[in-house]
This record gives C-alpha cells, structure tokens and sequence, in this order.
C-alpha cells in the first residue's frame, strides 16, 4: 500500500534506512491517482513516477521509445523490479515500512458545556464545498486543453452565437456599439451608454475572453461573454472602454480600501442583541478612535465557530447590524459553512460591482479528517484587479495537542480549493495579493495557571505572549510560515466565565477528568501579502461586553491597497513598443536528497500565459540533504508583459516554482515584485522557498525589468512614507532549522543592501514588530481624488471578436470606472534573511568558506552596493529612488546609447538596419559601449558590411563624447 506522505516526508524515511536499496512508494504530488517510486542509492533519492493509463494498468514511466511494462496492481508491479537488472539505477531490496503512530485519543470535541459535537444546523444554505483541485502532468494538461476547446467550439456553434462581432467604443461621445452581420450582409447593432456598462469580467482561464456586465432594468442585468484574437487585444480594449468610463463618470476608482474582520466563538449559543462593540471595535488592545470609528469600512468578514444559527437568519442580523450602525444596506458577497463554523463577507453597495470571481470552499480536520466539528472555511475574490482570501478555522483543542494543531493548518493550506486554478502549484498562501487568516486556532499557553492569572491581573502581557504556543511555533517555522500579526495588547480571549469578563474559568469536569484550559489567545487574525503591497493593521483588540461565550469576539481593521483596470495616460502602444523580463541568472537551494534535475515555471498576471525554462545547467551539493541548482541566462526565458507602461508593471509580481524533471513535483514556490526589479541595469533578487506550508529552501538571482522610454512615467497616486514601515511586519527570525541558509554564501539580498543596519532585525530577536504609522485621520476611508485621465482618444475599433453566451464568472476582475494605477507603496517589502544567527555547533556539513565571504562573481553588484548612513533622511532617498523619474530609473542621459532600448532602435533606424534590433535586445544589449563584433555576429549580425557601419557609427558615437 503507498505511504499517505508527501515527498519531503517520504525522503526522512529514506534517509534514516540509510541502506542503498532501501524503497518506498507514495502519492503522487502532481498527478490525481499516480505514485511514484522511491529508491534511495549512494544517499540520494531516485524517484520515478508510476502512471495509470486508461485502462487502469500502471506503469513505470520510461523514456521516449522504451516499451513500458504494464501492471494491474502495485504488488505486482514492484515484485518485477526487486529482481536485478530492470533498468533501476538499484535493485528493490529493502521496503521501507510506514512509521508506527502512537494509539491517542483523538475525540476533539467542542470545548462548550456539551460532550459530545453539536450537529451540523438542518438548513438548506449550508453549502457543499467544491473539492480541492486536481493537479494533472503535463500529458494530460494538453490533452484536457483540446478537450475543453473542442467543446468550447462545438457548444457556441450549436447555440449559433460563433458570429464575428464589432465592437466599437466611442470615448467622446461615451457609447460602445456592438455590431454584428445578419442575412444578406445587414448589419444589426446595440448601443450601450457609458452609464449601463457594470462590469468588466477577465477570464483567468481564457487569457482573450471578457465578460461584459450591462445594466438591463433596475437592479437586472446581462453578461455578454466575447473572445477576442488575444489577450493584448482584449487587454486594449479594456483599456478604452475604461478611458470613456473615466471621461464621463464622476466615480474615482478606490486605490485604497478598509477592511474590518473578527472571529469569534459563539459557545453554541446564538448572539445577544447587541454585539455592536465587535463591529465598532470598541473594547480593550489596540482601538479604533471615537471620528474613525464612525466611518463605514468598505467589506466586512465574519468568522464564527461553534455558531448554531442558521446561514439565513446570521447574515440578516449581521446585515441588521451594519444597517443600524452605518445607515448602509451591505450586500452578502458569499458565505460558507462547515457545520457550525461560518464565514460571511459583507460589501458596501457601491463596491458590488467590483466584485468578481467568488470562490469557496471547506476542509474538515475533525476526527479522521471526516468529522465537520473541526476544520476551516474560506472564501476568494477578487476586488478590481486585486486578489484576496479569508479562511476562518476552528483548529483542534487540548492544552498538550500543539502537533495536531500544527497538521490541521498544514492539511487546510493544502486542500482549501480558492482562488485562481491556474495557480494549482501554489499553496493557498502564494495565491492572493492578500490573505487574511481567522479564528479559534485554540494554540494555549505554557504556563502555570496562577502564574498566567498574576500576569494577567497586573495587565503584563509580554511574558504570557512569550510563552504562547502559536508565537513559539511560528518562530520554528511550522505554522505560518511569513504570516504577520498585529501586537497583541488585550488580554486573553478564552476561557471566561459565562455572564462576566472578571473571572476566568480553567477547570472543566469531563468524562476522562477534570481537564485544565488555562487563559490563552486562543482567537487570532493573522494575513500575509505580497511583497511590495500597501497594508497596514490599525486596531487589533477585543470586546469586553459581549458576555454569551466563554470566547470575546476579536476584531482588527485594515487599509489595503487595490488596484484597478489600468488606463495609459500615452494612448495605446506601439508594437515596438514593449517592455521584457529578463533574467541574467538564477541560483536556488532546495532541501532535498534527489540529483536529479530542475526547471522554474513563471506565472503571473501580467503574462498571456505561463511559462516555464529550461533545465538547469549547473548543479552542485555540499550537505547531502540539500542541492544547489543554478540556471545561466541561456536556460532562462525572457518574459514579455501585456502592458509596458511602468505604472501598470509596478503593480504586477511573478510567481516562481521549482519543479523537478522526473516527477514535474515542485520542490518550493515563491513571489517577487516586479517593482524593484525596473530599470536599466540587473537588479538582485534574493527570497525563501516554501512547499505546503514548510520553508524548502531559498532563490536568488539577477533580472531586470526594460520599460520602453516612450512608456516610462510617475505616478500621480503615492501611498505617504511613514517612517519606519519599509520593514515588512512577518520578519520573522532567521531559521535555525534551514541549512540552506549557510549553504549559500552570505550575501545580503535586495532589501537588507537598500535599508541602513539599524532598521534590519538583529539575528537574535524574535519577530521584531514593524513599527507603524499613526491611525488615519477621518478621511483616510473616504475616496482618495481621482488621477486626471489622459487625452481623449479618436473613436477605434476593435474587430473579429465572437461572442459566446455563459453564466460562467471566470477570470480576471476589472471593474468600470477603475482610474489607472494603483498602488505605490513600499510597506510590504520581502523579509532580509541575512546575516544569519550563529549555527549551532556540528550541525551542518558547512562548505569551507566563511558565511561572508566574498560574494561570487555571479552577484558582481553586491559589492558596489553602497549602505546609506542610517536615519530617515536616508532611508527615504533610497525610497524615492524606488519611485523616481525615468532619467533616474534609466541612468545618465549622456550616452545616447545607453538610455533604454528605444535609442537603440532609432540609431539602427538611422542606419537602415532596424532588423536587428530584436537580436540585440534580446541578447541584452540596450547600451551598446562595449560591444564587439563577436557579439554583433552572436546577435545575428553576420553582414560583414553590415557589421563594419555598425562598429564604425559606435566608435564615432563615442569619439562625439
């Protein structure tokens, strides 16, 4: 029988066989019904997949033209192969058992009054969740392609709507006509004012298909689905029909937007009538003040557990709530149940429209991973064109079960269905711009409980905080790995005295014992963002008059920054014009006792679809568990973005996994800012790896990002500087427990070289907190003005659209009226992991080298990058470096050569040699100094004639200097 464990697991059982021989099977980690087989040889770990055809018979994978042999059960298919000479790099001979697990006692019932787990509620909304995705190999990812197309064009032509469609938008006049051919070359046509257009609607799935909203009567609408030649296509379009919004709308998009969200364990008792305190986060720990308080926040997320109320009749009162409190009627965007744990996000009215792309789903963690009483709920959307996910859980209870709580976070990160599918290679906590994650964690604290009570009593919290569960399990990395949390300065939130908040009760009578729950936070709010986003925690606190549950409703209000459909202030591009990512090398070091070889997919919005590299072509070990894997400029592709405007490409981030050749399993994920990353020269990249919650490992590497000078700018909309919040909040300490920290030579990654010594964290602190800026003042809620729309275009057309009718709310959300741009800040930046805390002494293979010592020639800017002396003045300099004009972004003017590769166009231009132009820039030659003719020859230039002007008209250039 395969071992239920995922593939690092499987390598530690393999490792402590120690013998070569020693195999295990297990689940496959990229394909549903797949194993793979494990065989350890000379200490490293072979795998090889095991696929099921479509007879059901399974096989080991082979090479092209090799016959595989075919097997109807595991059993049998693994006796051929404890025989020598089947083609193994070893003969099976030693399986590899799976670990005994000790007999507990895994009741994990409610920590009400009741013994046994109350009933799910009989209510016919309580939702089947969809199930959680189904990763496929790539064989059968481009067979399922041509299925779904095959469908997709036999269903539009049986329904007749595969017209060809005009669409036409007239900005001045603020009208979109769709026009399409009917009998004898007719033409029928619809004109839609600016003023009935709700929506656009991105398809994730189809990168050239938008679904547009159009308002119909009060309160009805329409969705027309239309397929455009490509997503650039689609991508122009959209950004005039947003241009004509902006013209005659009086609407500015938010670029800012206030979240409010609490959790709370009602007991399984229902609320009292007034809960308003939750919801105005009046009580004790971080408050909002009496003018913010007033102001309504644009959504609202509820997180329950142990909530017994039906789905209908919870929304009502919370809508009742928010009516009562901000004379606003707040719109139900989704909600989830799993028994009695409960997710519900409200919305202000105005935004409905600018919500798309609901997702939801549940796991249960309850006893044998079936049983509801346990588990989480989440809910995904997408706001404009920013991407968000709540989960709210109800984790395993028990002072001494910290093991399980940690396995339920784990399985609910890997199994919880949200979000985009095509980023089924990411956890859910890579999938969202923003995550928010909820509820009753039940983690406790470590203490005697009349020393928690003494501390409590004298309102001294720091001591309690250091002896909490969760805290000390996040600063191991096993849960929440990058996840931050606001300063907790309220009391414990568990376990009260129904009817009061002055007594704690901590002993409870079951059928086993008495059993103890000491005072803990066991209710938390934690999230995590993209690097480079703009978020900021301004109350994080508790209630102390809701009195029904032995649990206080916890609250906490964020400011987050969105972004919108974008609008070019330059009008629409050229082809020429267009902007590349570009990597010159990349290095990574993943935890992992296999050699066999790696290739990085790329994904992000910004691309028309994925992309992958290929293999690496160098690869080296010093320390038997880990690999070093790097790829040369060669391996690695270069990206081109729809939009090249550098507004739109600051907003935008790129997500990488590392994917191995023999199982295509990713072996670690992450995400990196493209903001950083502009300009004209490489920029350093230096992240972690993660894979299903756990760290793997970390990446570095050099890319740039070339905006064309025709498309470069500044933004008109900034987030402020605050002092001190550069710092990202997550900063965590450096891991003790990740050698390939000292495996890779210490070179101070992209943040750490910007930011002055005194604003890094110490190696020895733990979770140094961010500091933060001052709360908003009354207005920070209300919309910020709107940027000044560019000029107005000539009405155009876009032909060859068809059209396809369809419910299906899939892709990429937009919303009319998006101003373009978004966000500008710097809050969110990625963690600096260097230097590193002392290693404990012999627990490495450590390489010979010094940690610091001489940064490797692959890195050669390290070197030069110059620390700024510490204080603000300085620390803000380097900020609006960040975000300076193009001449700052793009270097010295004074080389005509040397400034982007426009110049170098126009100069082949003059010449009469612009059909070089692609095989200079893309060989990374947009400055032009130092080139010879080899180099000209390897760009494509083989004319000797050709090559002589060239070289010629560079050493006049440089003579003119």
């Amino acid at each position: 029988e395969p071992l239920r464990k995922h593939r690092a697991a499987a390598e530690e059982l393999l490792a402590r066989a120690g013998r070569d021989g020693s195999f295990l099977v297990r689940d496959s980690e990229s394909v549903n019904g797949a194993y793979a087989l494990c065989v350890l040889f000379q200490k490293h770990v072979h795998t090889y997949r095991i696929l099921p055809d479509d007879e059901g018979f399974l096989a080991v994978q082979t090479s092209q033209g090799v016959q595989p042999k075919r097997f109807k059960t595991l059993p049998e298919l693994v006796s051929l192969y404890l025989q020598p000479s089947q083609g193994l790099v070893t003969t099976l001979l030693y399986p590899v058992e799976r670990e005994e697990t000790a007999v507990s006692d895994d009741r994990d019932y409610s920590d009400g009054e009741d013994e046994k787990p109350p009933l799910p509620p009989r209510s016919s909304s309580t939702s089947t969740p969809p199930g959680p995705d189904t990763p496929t190999d790539r064989y059968k990812v481009h067979r399922e392609k041509h299925l779904i197309l095959d469908v997709y064009l036999a269903e539009l032509t049986k329904i007749g709507k595969s017209q060809k469609y005009t669409l036409s938008v007239d900005v001045e006049g603020g009208r979109l006509v769709v026009m399409k051919k009917v009998k004898d070359n007719q033409e029928d046509w619809i004109t839609y004012t600016h003023d009935k257009i709700r929506q656009l609607i991105k398809s994730q799935r189809v990168q050239n298909k938008l679904g547009i909203v159009f308002e119909k009567e009060k309160d009805k609408s329409q969705r027309k689905d239309f397929i455009f030649a490509s997503a650039k296509k689609r991508e122009a379009f959209c950004q005039l029909l947003q241009l004509m919004k902006n013209k005659h709308s009086n609407q500015d998009e938010p670029d800012m937007i206030s979240i409010f969200i609490g959790t709370w364990n009602m007991g399984s008792v229902p609320a009292p009538k007034n809960v308003a305190s939750w919801v105005l986060c009046r009580g004790l720990g971080k408050t909002l003040d009496e003018m913010t308080v007033t102001i309504p926040h644009d959504l609202y997320v509820f997180g329950s557990q142990e909530n017994s109320v039906c789905d209908r009749e919870w929304v009502e009162s919370l809508r009742a709530l928010l009516k009562e409190q901000t004379e606003l009627d707040y719109k139900p965007i989704a909600v989830q149940t799993l028994w009695n744990i409960k997710l519900a996000v409200l919305v202000k009215p105005e935004h409905e429209n600018r919500i798309s792309h609901v997702g939801m789903s549940s796991v249960k963690t309850g006893i044998a991973n079936t049983l509801g009483n346990k588990g989480a709920v989440g809910v995904s959307f997408m706001f404009n064109g920013t991407s968000f996910g709540f989960v709210n859980c109800h984790l395993t209870s028990g002072n001494e079960k910290i093991a399980r709580r940690n396995q339920n976070y784990l399985d609910i990160l890997r199994l919880l269905s949200l979000g985009d599918k095509q980023l089924s290679s990411f956890d859910i906590s890579l999938r969202f711009t923003h995550l928010f994650w909820l509820g009753d964690l039940n983690y406790r604290l470590d203490m005697d409980i009349q020393e928690i009570l003494n501390y409590i009593n004298r309102k001294e919290f720091d001591p309690l905080l250091k002896v909490d569960q969760l805290n000390l399990e996040r600063e191991k990395n096993k849960v929440f790995l990058r996840f931050a949390e606001e300063e907790i300065s309220f009391p414990p939130t568990y376990r009260y005295e129904r009817g009061s908040r002055d007594t704690y009760v901590w002993q409870k009578q079951k059928a086993t014992g008495m059993r103890t729950n000491v005072p803990s936070w066991c209710d938390r709010i934690l999230w995590k963002s993209y690097p480079e986003t703009h978020i900021v925690c301004n109350s994080y606190g508790c209630t102390d008059d809701v009195v029904t549950s032995d649990h206080s409703p916890v609250f906490a209000t964020f400011e987050v920054g969105v972004t919108s459909q974008f609008v070019s202030k330059k009008g629409l591009p050229k082809s020429s014009e267009q902007a590349y990512i570009e990597f010159e090398s990349i290095e990574a070091i993943v935890k992992t006792a296999s050699r066999t070889k790696f290739f990085i997919e790329f994904y992000s919005t910004c691309l028309e679809e994925f992309k992958k590299s290929y293999e690496n072509d160098s690869q080296s070990s010093d320390n038997v568990n880990f690999l070093r894997v790097g790829w040369s400029n060669k391996q690695l592709t270069t990206l081109k973005p729809l939009l090249s405007e550098i507004e739109y490409l600051q907003d935008q981030h790129l997500l990488l996994t590392v994917k191995s050749l023999d199982g295509y399993e990713s072996y670690g994920e992450c995400v990196l800012a493209l903001k950083s990353m502009i300009g004209s020269t490489a920029q350093q990249f230096h992240t972690y790896l993660s894979h299903r919650g756990e760290e793997t490992g970390n990446i570095r590497g050099s890319m740039r990002v070339r905006v064309p000078s025709e498309r470069m700018g500044t933004r008109e909309r900034l987030y402020g500087n605050t002092d001190g919040s550069d710092s990202d909040p997550s900063i965590s300490k450096n891991s003790y427990n990740n050698p390939a920290y000292y495996i890779l030579e210490g070179v101070p990654n992209q943040s750490a070289a910007a930011v002055s010594p005194e604003l890094l964290p110490s190696p020895t602190s733990a979770n140094p907190q961010a500091a933060k800026p001052p709360p908003p003042s009354a207005g920070a809620r209300s919309k910020p003005p709107g940027a000044a729309s560019g000029p107005p275009h000539p009405r155009r057309q876009v032909r060859a659209i068809s059209e396809e009718s369809s419910s299906e709310d899939d892709g990429g959300a937009c919303v009319v009226g998006a101003q373009g741009g978004g966000v500008g800040s710097t809050l969110n930046r990625p963690p600096p992991d260097f230097p590193p805390p002392p290693l404990p002494k012999g627990a490495l293979e450590m390489v010979p080298e010094a940690p610091f010592t001489k940064p490797r020639t692959l890195y050669p800017d390290l070197a030069e990058v110059r620390i700024p002396a510490a204080g603000p003045a300085a620390h803000g300099d380097w900020l609006l470096h960040c975000i300076s004009p193009p001449q700052a972004l793009w270097g010295s003017s004074s080389s005509s050569l040397s400034v982007g590769e426009s110049s170098v166009g126009e100069w082949l231009q003059r010449l009469g040699l612009e059909r070089y132009e692609q095989g200079l820039l893309h060989n990374g030659w947009d400055d032009l100094d130092d080139i010879t003719e080899e180099d000209l020859e390897e760009a494509g230039v083989h004319d000797p004639a050709h090559k002589r002007i060239l070289l010629e008209s560079l050493r006049q250039q440089q003579q003119q200097k």
